[in-house]
C-alpha cells in the first residue's frame, strides 16, 4: 500500500500535465487545480495522448486516467493532498503568492514541491506563514512522464525530512531524484544545458552553422556518449588507461584558451529570426504532436538501452 495516495497538482501547463500523467500511471489519485476554463479539456487530452506510451513502459495495477479530478477552488483541491506539485508560470511573484496559499490550505505533513527551473527554494518559501519547512524544489524535465531525473533542492527553512520524504516518493515512480546539496540558480542540469544553448546561439549568430547543423553536431557526436556516460565519464575514457589524470595533464592548459563565449549574445530580431526559421525548416510541415510521439518512442527505447548497457549507474556515483 502506498504511503502517499492523493496528489494535488497546481498549474496544468506542459509540465503540470506531464506530472499528472506520471502520477496517474503510478496508481495515484490526482486532483488538479487551474483557473483556466479550458485547462481540464487540455489536460485530459494530454493524458490520453501519452497513455499508450506509459503502458509500454508499464503502469501500476491501479493506474487509470479516471482517477483524475479537477477542482478550480484551490482550498478544496488541497483538502486531502498527501503531496503537492506546483507548476504555475515561471514568475517569482506569482509562484510565491501561489505557494503561500498552498501552505495555508494543504495538510500539515504534505510536501509542497515546486517544479521551478530556476527560482531558489529560499525565495519560494519566504511568504509561507504556516510550514515553510516543507517547501522544496522538485525540478523535472520534459516530457515528465518519461524522463526520470528530478532535482530536489531545499531552502533555508526546509527540514531534511521533507527532502527525504520527497526522495522516497519519486523513487516509488522509478524516477532518479538527485538531491542538490546547495541552492544555485538553475540547479544543475539546466545550467549545463544553458551553457550549450549560449554557445549554440553564438554559433548561429556568427553564421558558423545553422540550427540543424548545431543539432547534428550534438546528435551524432557527444550526445550519443552523454546518453550513456555523461560529460565527465566521457572525458575520463578519452584519457586512455590513465583516464582523467592523463586527459587533464594533456588538455588542461587548453582550458585557458578563449574557445567559449561565457555570455549569451544579445537576442536581436535578426538572431531570433535565424533561430526560429532554422527550427521551422528542420520540422517542415510535421505537426508537433507527431514530433512528440517520435520523441517519446525514442526515449522509451533509449532508456531500455541504458538499463541494458549501464545497469549499475545511479545517482550515488557508483557504476
Amino acid at each position: 500500500m502506498k504511503a502517499t495516495k492523493h496528489i494535488a497538482v497546481v498549474g496544468t501547463g506542459v509540465i503540470g500535465n506531464g506530472w499528472i500523467t506520471r502520477f496517474l500511471a503510478n496508481g495515484f489519485t490526482v486532483t488538479a487545480s487551474d483557473p483556466d476554463p479550458g485547462a481540464e479539456a487540455r489536460t485530459r487530452d494530454a493524458v490520453q495522448r501519452a497513455w499508450a506510451h506509459m503502458e509500454k513502459v508499464g503502469v501500476h495495477e491501479e493506474a487509470s486516467p479516471e482517477r483524475l479530478f479537477f477542482e478550480p477552488d484551490l482550498e478544496k483541491a488541497l483538502q486531502h493532498a498527501d503531496f503537492v506539485q506546483e507548476n504555475v508560470p515561471e514568475r517569482e511573484e506569482l509562484k510565491r503568492t501561489v505557494i503561500a496559499k498552498i501552505d495555508q490550505f494543504a495538510p500539515k505533513e504534505a510536501v509542497i514541491a515546486s517544479s521551478t527551473s530556476g527560482i531558489l527554494p529560499s525565495v519560494l518559501q519566504k511568504d509561507c506563514t504556516r510550514h515553510p519547512e516543507r517547501v522544496i524544489v522538485a525540478h523535472p524535465f520534459n516530457p515528465v512522464y518519461l524522463i526520470p531525473l528530478v532535482e530536489l533542492v531545499g531552502g533555508e527553512k526546509t527540514e531534511a525530512k521533507y527532502i527525504e520524504k520527497a526522495k522516497h516518493f519519486y523513487d516509488e515512480m522509478n524516477m532518479k531524484p538527485l538531491v542538490v546539496r546547495n541552492e544555485i540558480e538553475g540547479h544543475i542540469a539546466d545550467r549545463l544545458m544553458e551553457a550549450i544553448w549560449r554557445e549554440g546561439l553564438h554559433i548561429v549568430n556568427d553564421g558558423v552553422a545553422t540550427t540543424e547543423e548545431v543539432d547534428a553536431a550534438i546528435i551524432y557526436g557527444p550526445g550519443l556518449r552523454w546518453a550513456l556516460m555523461g560529460p565527465f565519464m566521457t572525458l575520463h575514457m578519452g584519457g586512455g588507461k590513465q583516464g582523467m589524470r592523463h586527459l587533464l595533464s594533456q588538455f588542461g592548459p587548453a582550458l585557458k584558451l578563449p574557445w567559449t563565449k561565457l555570455e549569451a549574445p544579445e537576442l536581436t530580431d535578426e538572431l531570433a529570426n535565424k533561430v526560429i526559421e532554422g527550427c521551422e525548416a528542420q520540422t517542415g510541415a510535421i505537426e508537433m504532436e507527431k514530433l512528440e510521439e517520435r520523441r517519446d518512442e525514442f526515449l522509451i527505447e533509449l532508456q531500455q538501452l541504458l538499463e541494458k548497457y549501464w545497469p549499475g549507474a545511479n545517482l550515488n556515483g557508483k557504476l
